[in-house]
């Protein structure tokens, strides 16, 4: 009986032993194929920046033909955008958006989170300028030379921007007062929530006329720039960017504003109709 035990013992030992070596075999033959190659830090951290930019809505054109320029630089750095009206994206941000970098059409939204310290310290500086322009519909029947003529009564709709989050409208509220008409016209505006919305009522007719940036008239072939407005009746119209305090990634936000600024940016925003800040 001993040895008859002894032997089944002997067996289970050696099984046990080639069943080790044939799953380790196994795992020795797959692991290859299941198992991901290590990926260092640098390449890591890299693939997985996602920067979001806020943006006023009449940059949208401009930035999206600029993001293919900075990802042939910079690889594997994905570039997403908020576009709205720079008084909208500044809520957003006091409301803890996750945006990295915000480009405004004025500084007065700059300003506001600056006083509430979510600016990344030293980031803020101005980008670029632009021009306050009357439009109207290409295939329209009224014909405008002046911001003055909006007094006409045949002008039943002027579209501006809401000039309490939207620069250009205020902007275009600023001129109208300062020509001494505002009064006389305030009850033909029709309100966009952002400038690419007050240049499609006048595209499509909605508006016998609207006020927006020169950079927007020219991207429409279905208006035309009736006058231009006196830079003297309205407040500097300044584009300010800067980081926000909140952004995971520093570093990368600082390289994207910086090619912002470089040579290859500056060429498609003059093409736009952009002037150039002086920071």
């Amino acid at each position: 009986m001993l040895n008859i035990f002894r032997r089944y013992w002997q067996v289970g030992i050696l099984s046990f032993v080639l069943s080790f070596i044939v799953n380790l075999l196994l795992v020795a033959c797959i692991s290859p194929i299941n198992q991901s190659p290590a990926i260092s830090p640098e390449v890591s951290k890299s693939s997985l920046d996602s920067l979001l930019i806020g943006a006023a809505a009449s940059l949208q054109q401009v930035l999206q033909e600029i993001t293919p320029l900075y990802q042939a630089k910079v690889t594997n750095q994905k570039i997403d955008y908020n576009f709205a009206a720079s008084g909208t994206l500044q809520q957003q941000i006091e409301q803890g958006a996750p945006i990295d970098v915000f480009i405004s059409a004025a500084t007065k939204q700059i300003d506001a989170l600056q006083q509430k310290n979510l600016l990344l310290a030293g980031t803020q500086r101005n980008l670029l300028t632009n021009q306050l322009v009357l439009v109207i519909p290409k295939q329209g029947i009224i014909a405008l030379k002046d911001f003055r003529e909006l007094v006409n009564p045949a002008i039943n709709r002027i579209a501006i921007g809401e000039p309490r989050s939207v620069p250009a409208g205020q902007y275009a509220t600023e001129v109208l007062k300062n020509l001494g008409i505002l009064e006389q016209v305030k009850s033909k505006f029709v309100l966009g929530n952002n400038v690419k919305a007050v240049l499609a009522a006048v595209a499509t007719g909605d508006a016998d006329a609207g006020i927006v940036y020169l950079t927007d008239a020219k991207s429409s072939p279905q208006v035309a720039i009736a006058a231009y407005a006196d830079p003297q009746l309205h407040s500097p119209i300044i584009y300010p960017i800067a980081i926000l305090k909140a952004t995971k990634f520093p570093a990368a936000t600082q390289q994207y504003v910086n090619f912002l600024q470089s040579p290859p940016a500056r060429k498609v925003f003059e093409k736009y109709g952009f002037g150039l800040a002086k920071s």
